[in-house]
């Protein structure tokens, strides 16, 4: 049976924790968990499950994870937040591709349900939200700041694994805002950088049309109020980003 490490970065995540590594007993063969400096009871919960537990200074998460990954044991390694865990139907799915053995060239991709203040969220383009979280550790390296994602150096074949990894998200409206709010700034100073701008009509235009595509386009209106506030906040996102865009235009503009 092929062995697999199951790699996952933390800090402060008492509250998760405890679940994703549950989810993962009988399916990773090694489980290593990177901590930015937790003080609250992660490291406690993870000694407890018998995990390889490493304490590495934050500097952000394409470099935090790819350290993770570089003190993985095996070959293949599942990349796996703090905050997610494996369903049954996704556990049965990786254990049998164990039994199989990985195929060469191949990365495995997942579907990934996510939980929204007590409630499963299938519409607001949350889902299906493929996740590609399976590879040959020395194939690919993640890349970016803001939203990290996989680069592969050559090209490989994409394999959809039966099962979804659900995700424990927000548990209130409040730490969602707070998390938009800083994620959107950052994501407009990264537009700046890359040398665009923002014009004054982008600032009502593109929110609404981001509402408009997920509550309507999406089929956000079927997840109830839940799907209403999902919508209304990815919204806010848009406007953020565009108006702190906005905010650096005019100040280049000025300053000419």
């Amino acid at each position: 049976m092929e062995q697999l490490t199951a790699v996952i970065i933390t800090l402060n995540e008492e509250r998760n924790i405890g679940r994703c590594l549950e989810s993962l007993v009988g399916v990773a063969d090694e489980v290593v968990v990177v901590d930015a400096g937790s003080t609250d009871q992660t490291e406690a919960i993870c000694l407890a499950q018998g995990v390889r537990f490493v304490r590495h200074s934050w500097q952000d998460y394409s470099a935090q994870k790819n350290y993770a990954n570089s003190l993985a044991s095996h070959a293949w390694v599942l990349s796996i937040d703090a905050d997610e865990a494996l369903s049954p139907r996704l556990r049965e799915s990786i254990l049998s591709l164990k039994r199989e053995g990985f195929a060469a060239g191949t990365a495995y991709e997942c579907n990934r349900l996510t939980c929204y203040c007590g409630h499963w969220v299938h519409h607001c383009g949350w889902y299906p939200d493929v996740c590609l979280r399976l590879w040959r550790r020395e194939e690919a390296q993640w890349v970016g700041v803001v939203h990290e994602e996989l680069r592969f150096a050559a090209a490989v074949r994409r394999v959809h694994l039966q099962g979804d990894l659900h995700h424990y998200s927000y548990r209130s409206v409040a730490e969602h805002a707070a998390k938009t709010s800083r994620y959107a700034l950052l994501a407009g100073e990264k537009a700046y950088a890359e040398g665009r701008r923002c014009g004054a009509a982008a600032l009502w235009l593109k929110p609404a049309a981001t509402f408009v595509q997920n509550y309507v386009l999406r089929g956000g209106w079927r997840d109830g109020a839940t799907g209403f506030t999902i919508c209304r906040m990815a919204a806010f996102y848009t406007f953020v980003k565009y108006a702190r865009l906005r905010e650096l235009s005019l100040t280049d503009a000025a300053a000419r």
